[in-house]
């Protein structure tokens, strides 16, 4: 049922809400404002399904068009204090018509403000007196020039982001730069915008080749990054039809009013447009930035400095808006650093050599090919003297090496410029006496990435402005690891010495060859934030999985002086959280290594999860910790007869290890089809913590109806970079206010646990169990139960058996089902995530369905590698009888009628 939107005052901010806000939401925007009126940053935590987006994107909307409405304000004083200024003669200081600006003025403002009268008595909260209209259809953005610099008007005063001007005197309004951890979520975020007033804002999406590319001669390719540039400069005598078409899209302006894209559009509507009018949808979205009010993007786009650069994104003075911002300091550490093949080094160095062989820029290639020889032959990687399968340096000991091979602060500083002398396509040249600009060979882009990356990690280390002390933050190490090649030998001659290939004879043989590979890991994520904390306007980290918040101010180097931590939308009979420390057989389970190699704990923890699917209908998720004990569980499962049982019950699916966004998008649908359309029991999904299933994805009311996590998600105590962390936090706990290694450690784990509880409860009438197995729970809950989130926290009960467990599990699912599905509230009407074909339960027309199974895949899609995913049908369904149910409609009786009898 639709509501009504509800227009809320914070802060003397005028925020348009689509419905009546939850009081989680109400204290963010409060919070959000704060920070933004006075340029702080904010640490917001609000459980998931509290509809945090939602309150993120209307406070930070309505505060932006507050801004654009005041500096509208502004300089229509100051035009008007102009004119009196310039026109001075005594005629005119007597009272006359209004002249036709003054008159202009008032128009537009009374226009900005229809119900100003009526809303007088508001004058305690209206300080500037402007009223925004309140339907969706108008959502005005001002460009006023000012004639002078504002030095009288309130805004004077504010944060340098907000009154810094333009060069052409206008106040600059800071732009909203969205990040989230993937681009699906993305797609959510747009969905959430499109239900508010502010949908019609100018905004554009950055993404990769790999999402927005529409050349059918390169989207498909792997290399489609380089395809893209040499289509660009035309080196073959092509060149890309679509991107000489990008004017068709490329303005604000002409998407609303000609391609009809009134409102908040996501990726998949700008590729179909660019598809449709023969458009480079890629760089149109990289051009709407220019105008863009909001720019939503995978937030690695805002920390890594080299696609900062790639794709021309200036932070300074900007509001930075981090969600699902529970991964931030992993994302901040990868950005700053970099890891370099010894092949990749080869390839370089032997590029950089044949430009000096053929004196193309002699001088700049030398030096940067002697930088090559270096690493290869002077020092790093031609370092040997290690027993194991590594060796590992600090910055300090590097920074001597470089030192030896001659580069220091200096030196680095004239390799820079000589990278990006070489990078030049054109220099001037004397052409019949006639000086003019002439084309110049230049290295390949890969050539390019590996000495950009290189010299993007030198820069952190070679800071001036921490005097080196950067390089503290780093560790490099040299790894070896060997890989498995297919070798085909060559043709061998014959006895009369002929060479005659023989196909059907020659047989790639395996080959194991050595890989080097030098890394230069930051282990501190404020290196990477240093590049823009200092510049922007404010930044926002969100997560539901914040805790202990502590850590991202010693982490990322940010003051956060706005921290909230928000209660969840639902009622406390809503969700059941236990902890089970036993198994069916009343074996304890523990899930630490050595207790997963046994069989026991494999034989339990499945029949365990029977029990759960026989007791909890619909959806189930079932989390384990790693991929290593996926594959493990099915094997055994498999063997012993126990997966044939799950799949009687459910339709069992398994996450994928790896594999493209399609087979995911795939897997996806085949379960919420499963959940939809199935009868009874409907599917279990068994996924792994960290996985794509346990991020940023809704399983909204029947699609999870129970959580199960086996063990706690802790990441591998024997990982290199795991380890030299920890280290590195216990050297400077103490001096920075770092969490101890150990601690950081733990945290991790619970950040992955309660982002993967976080599936289930996505609104404020869904209801749902959240199942935690592991004995260490309920033994040592001082430990393992203060990591959780809040809202979880306060709801566990720990369960002395198996038994008492069930039977507490199976009244609260029956007491929920007889109370039966309460439609859900104005908030979640869009909370169920958008399944790859446009919802989810919406069968794909181009998957046929068996009888054997709702959604089963054709036989040639199935795989049976361990990085496949599996389907396995719950139980033998006949045509006629789904041809019966009431949940089918029309189009989906005739497609199962269409498949024939077996």
């Amino acid at each position: 049922m639709a509501t009504s939107p509800v227009e809320y005052t914070i802060g003397g901010v005028k925020i348009h809400f689509p419905c009546k806000a939850y009081p989680s939401q109400l204290a963010m925007m409060n919070s959000i404002i704060r920070g933004l009126n006075s340029g702080q940053h904010c640490l917001l935590e609000s459980p998931t399904g509290s509809g945090k987006s939602l309150a993120l994107l209307c406070s930070t909307l309505g505060w932006q068009q507050a801004q654009f409405g005041m500096s509208a304000l502004t300089e229509i004083q100051e035009t008007k204090l102009l004119y009196r200024q310039v026109v001075p003669s005594p005629e005119e200081l007597q009272p006359r018509k209004q002249s036709i600006a003054s008159r202009l003025s008032e128009k537009f403002l009374s226009s900005f403000s229809p119900n100003r009268e009526k809303d007088d008595d508001d004058d305690d909260f209206q300080p500037d007196k402007k009223r925004i209209p309140n339907h969706r259809s108008v959502f005005v953005f001002f460009s006023f020039q000012s004639p002078e610099p504002c030095s009288r008007c309130p805004c004077a005063s504010a944060k340098d982001g907000v009154k810094d001007k333009d060069g052409d005197g206008k106040k600059k309004i800071p732009k909203i730069f969205f990040g989230t951890r993937t681009h699906k979520q993305i797609t959510q975020i747009t969905h959430e915008l499109k239900r508010t007033v502010y949908s019609r804002v100018p905004m554009t999406i950055l993404s990769s080749r790999a999402h927005t590319c529409v050349n059918v001669e390169v989207a498909p390719h792997f290399n489609r990054n380089e395809r893209c540039k040499d289509l660009l400069e035309a080196k073959d005598g092509r060149s890309c039809r679509y991107y000489h078409g990008v004017q068709r899209m490329r303005d604000q302006r002409t998407l609303q009013r000609v391609h009809g894209l009134h409102d908040a559009w996501d990726i998949e509507d700008f590729v179909a447009l660019g598809k449709r009018i023969r458009s480079c949808s890629y760089y149109a979205a990289r051009e709407l930035k220019q105008e863009a009010s909001i720019i939503f993007c995978p937030y690695n786009y805002l920390l890594d400095p080299m696609i900062r650069e790639s794709m021309e994104i200036d932070l300074k003075g900007q509001i930075v808006i981090l969600d699902e911002a529970h991964n931030i300091e992993d994302c901040a550490r990868e950005s700053a650093s970099y890891t370099l093949e010894h092949h990749s080094l080869l390839m370089s160095r032997d590029e950089l050599d044949g430009m000096v062989n053929n004196n193309i820029r002699r001088s700049k290639h030398e030096s940067l090919r002697d930088f090559c020889y270096s690493l290869i032959n002077q020092s790093l990687m031609s370092e040997r003297g290690y027993e194991s399968a590594c060796k590992v340096w600090n910055g300090k000991d590097v920074l001597g090496i470089f030192h030896n091979m001659g580069i220091t602060a200096d030196t680095f500083n004239n390799l820079k410029k000589n990278l990006a002398a070489v990078l030049e396509k054109e220099e001037r040249g004397s052409i019949n006496g006639k000086e003019e600009m002439v084309q110049v060979p230049t290295i390949s882009s890969a050539t390019s990435i590996v000495l950009k990356n290189l010299f993007m990690v030198l820069g952190f280390i070679y800071s001036s402005e921490d005097n080196c002390r950067v390089a503290e933050d780093y560790r490099i190490a040299l790894q070896k690891s060997y890989a498995w090649t297919n070798h085909v030998p060559p043709d061998m001659p014959d006895a009369q010495g002929f060479v005659r290939p023989h196909h059907r004879q020659r047989q790639s043989a395996r080959v194991k060859t050595e890989v080097l590979t030098l890394s230069f890991w930051c282990l501190n994520p404020a290196v990477a934030f240093s590049d823009f904390r200092k510049s922007v306007h404010s930044i926002v980290l969100t997560s539901g999985t914040l805790s202990p918040m502590g850590s991202f101010s010693s982490e990322l180097g940010v003051k956060f002086s706005i921290q909230l931590e928000a209660n969840h939308v639902i009622n406390k009979s809503q969700v059941w959280v236990g902890t089970v420390g036993e198994g069916p057989q009343g074996r304890k389970l523990r899930a630490t290594f050595q207790h997963t190699e046994t069989y026991a704990f494999q034989d339990e923890v499945g029949a365990l999860l029977l029990h759960v699917c026989q007791v909890v209908a619909k959806g189930v998720l079932c989390f384990l910790p790693s991929y290593k004990m996926l594959d493990k569980l099915r094997e055994r499962w498999t063997n012993t007869g126990l997966w044939k049982k799950l799949e009687q019950r459910k339709a069992v699916i398994t996450e994928p290890r790896g594999g493209g966004k399609g087979d995911f998008d795939e897997l996806l649908q085949k379960y919420y089809d499963a959940i939809a359309y199935c009868e009874d029991d409907r599917a279990l999904l068994i996924a792994v913590c960290r996985g794509k299933v346990s991020e940023g994805l809704d399983f909204t009311d029947d699609n999870a109806r129970a959580v199960i996590t086996i063990g706690i998600p802790f990441p591998n105590i024997k990982d290199l970079q795991v380890e030299l962390k920890m280290k590195y936090n216990d050297q400077h706990c103490k001096s920075r206010g770092l969490l101890p290694g150990h601690r950081w450690y733990e945290i991790q784990a619970y950040r992955a646990l309660n982002q993967a509880l976080g599936r289930c409860i996505r609104h404020k009438n869904d209801w749902g169990a959240l199942i935690l197995v592991d004995d260490r729970y309920r033994n040592n809950p001082n430990k393992y139960i203060t990591g959780l989130s809040k809202w979880v926290r306060q709801l566990v009960q720990h369960h002395g058996t198996f038994n008492d467990a069930m039977e507490s599990l199976m009244a609260f699912s029956q007491r929920q089902q007889k109370v039966g599905a309460a439609p859900a509230d104005s908030q979640a009407l869009s909370s169920t995530v958008s399944s790859p074909n446009g919802g989810p339960g919406l069968p794909n027309a181009s998957d046929p369905q068996t009888p054997h199974s709702c959604v089963k895949p054709p036989e040639s899609q199935q795989d049976t590698s361990p990085s496949a995913f599996h389907f396995f049908s719950r139980r033998h369904i006949s045509v006629f009888s789904l041809l019966s149910t009431n949940h089918f409609k029309k189009d989906q009786r005739q497609r199962i009628a269409s498949i024939p009898k077996q």
